[in-house]
């Protein structure tokens, strides 16, 4: 039997892509959205650097916390860009078992 956690992120992205069009009044992300791809840029940023002050702590129940909201607001990010997550997926898929040194010098 599958793990129903696995597909949580494409469940959220799907979730997240849904809100695009609701009320900002009634949806927080629909609200995040609103304002436009910098300011969903810009949260998931905030977000992120509070995962690191969180790991650079070594509080382990906190930087789990944090790092769910790091993964809801880049998929929020990603939305706001008309981003799928399938492609960033599919970006990792075509990145899998290459060495990290020789993917690097391949963006050169």
């Amino acid at each position: 039997m599958a793990d129903p956690d696995q597909d949580i992120l494409a469940r959220l992205a799907e979730t997240i892509a849904g809100r695009k069009a609701a009320d900002p009044e009634t949806s927080w992300t629909a609200k995040l959205l609103s304002k436009g791809p910098e300011k969903c840029a810009a949260k998931f940023g905030e977000e992120a650097v509070e995962a690191i002050i969180e790991a650079a702590k070594g509080d382990r129940d906190r930087l789990i916390s944090e790092g769910a909201d790091v993964l809801y607001h880049f998929l929020v990010m990603l939305t706001a860009r008309d981003v799928e997550l399938a492609e960033v997926l599919a970006e990792l898929a075509r990145r899998e078992g290459l060495s990290g040194i020789a993917e690097k010098n391949a963006r050169r």
